[in-house]
């Protein structure tokens, strides 16, 4: 077992990181141009703050987070969502004593034990944004606007953006009243999990992923209809910013999400072809979140993306192109004496920005040009014991064969002129 990763975890090696580099860097570069500043939270928290977070009957808690005593019998969670943590230090380093609203984005690993599947992993990678401080609906459509712009420019086909509004405290109260009275009616039929959550949240089994429970929960009442004015008209009013700016989108009542914490609007973004989990970005509004954690009312708002499931698509519709990063010289020593120069050339050339590869097997030339040929290098350096007596080089040209004999002086200048063309 030493040699196997744990289930549900994945190396990333040379070829892929590349990709993910791609995918950080243009997550990092979009959420600047928004106004979010990168904030990097600890891998794990104390349990309580997802407890109270994100809310003790979701799945998530139920079922899927990695907690543990640590030596000072603390109760430890690997951080299994970032919105929690944020908020956390949010609070604890007096954010909100700034100008608001504070605009936040993060990319990290997560952590949940659920069954592995296509783009589903024990341990994945978020990147998220998180709004605090305003409650005005334009900010809503800006994070929804954020994210429809990631995936554009990623130029991702087939996506549709679904909404609803899942209220304020009071009409979320009147909602579970409806939930529970309807679902009442047919209780032995739904799955042990929720007839648990009947009384306690019903409104999670609206997003529990039982057949059955799917089929039951069909007729539920939902939460627009549920919705006062005030979030009728909040939800109104972010359909409206986002027809302003042309981002089609689907109503669907049924949106809950899976955490208890959010308010008012809610969203998701699905792609197809990815199998049953087709979501690659959800979100939405948690208005009560700040003071469940410990602090006075804010409101914020945001979203998570899993990039695990973006590389799936991107690879699915065949949308990426990178050139591999390969080195540009590689250094040929032939003979024990040449050893010195090469190393010392090798240093030399790194530090004025050339990707520099040498051989360190002390092979034959002929092995040597065949390993820069894997590199796909465009320059050998060949050093012979003959040429460095005159102190020269010999400079080959990958693409055309030609060889030059260049002074060692001469060579970085040279090769500087060479590379640019």
């Amino acid at each position: 077992m030493l040699t196997t990763r744990p289930r549900g975890t994945n190396d990333i090696l040379p070829g892929q990181v590349e990709k993910w580099q791609y995918l950080e860097e243009l997550a990092r570069k979009i959420s600047e141009q928004y106004g979010f500043k990168e904030i990097r939270t600890p891998i794990f928290e104390h349990t309580e703050l997802f407890l109270r977070g994100v809310g003790e009957a979701t799945d998530i808690v139920e079922k899927e987070m990695y907690s543990f005593f640590d030596r000072g019998e603390r109760n430890i969670t690997l951080r299994p969502e970032g919105t929690a943590p944020t908020v956390r230090a949010f609070l604890e380093n007096k954010l909100y004593a700034n100008p608001q609203p504070t605009k936040l984005f993060y990319i990290g690993p997560m952590f949940r034990y659920d069954r592995p599947q296509a783009g589903r992993y024990r341990q994945f990678n978020q990147f998220g944004i998180e709004v605090f401080g305003s409650h005005h609906p334009s900010v809503d459509a800006e994070v929804i606007a954020l994210a429809c712009d990631f995936f554009a420019r990623l130029g991702l086909r087939d996506l549709e953006v679904h909404l609803n509004t899942v209220g304020c405290p009071d009409c979320r109260g009147k909602h579970k009243e409806e939930l529970i009275a309807y679902f009442q009616k047919r209780e032995h039929e739904l799955c042990e999990t929720c007839q648990k959550r009947l009384h306690k949240n019903p409104l999670r089994i609206l997003d529990c992923k039982s057949p059955v429970c799917q089929e039951i929960s069909k007729n539920a009442p939902t939460t627009k209809d549920s919705a006062c004015p005030e979030c009728q008209a909040h939800f109104a009013d972010v359909k409206e910013y986002l027809d302003t700016i042309g981002i089609k989108y689907t109503e669907d009542p049924r949106l809950v999400r899976g955490l208890d914490y959010y308010t008012h609007t809610a969203f998701e973004i699905l792609v197809k072809g990815i199998g049953a989990q087709s979501a690659i970005c959800g979100g939405g509004r948690y208005n009560g979140l700040i003071e469940e954690v410990g602090g006075q009312p804010l409101p914020g708002i945001g979203f998570a993306i899993g990039m695990e499931r973006i590389l799936l698509i991107l690879e699915q519709q065949k949308l990426f192109s990178l050139q591999e990063s390969n080195p540009d010289i590689y250094i040929a020593p032939l003979g024990n004496k040449t050893q010195a120069l090469a190393f010392e050339l090798a240093i030399k050339l790194r530090k004025k920005g050339f990707k520099v590869e040498k051989d360190y097997l002390d092979r034959s030339l002929k092995a040597q040009l065949k390993s820069a040929d894997r590199f796909q290098v465009k320059f050998v350096v060949i050093i012979g014991e003959e040429e460095l007596s005159k102190g020269q080089v010999i400079l080959r040209d990958m693409k055309t064969s030609a060889q030059t004999e260049i002074s060692i002086n001469n060579l970085e200048a040279y090769l500087e002129g060479r590379i640019e063309e």
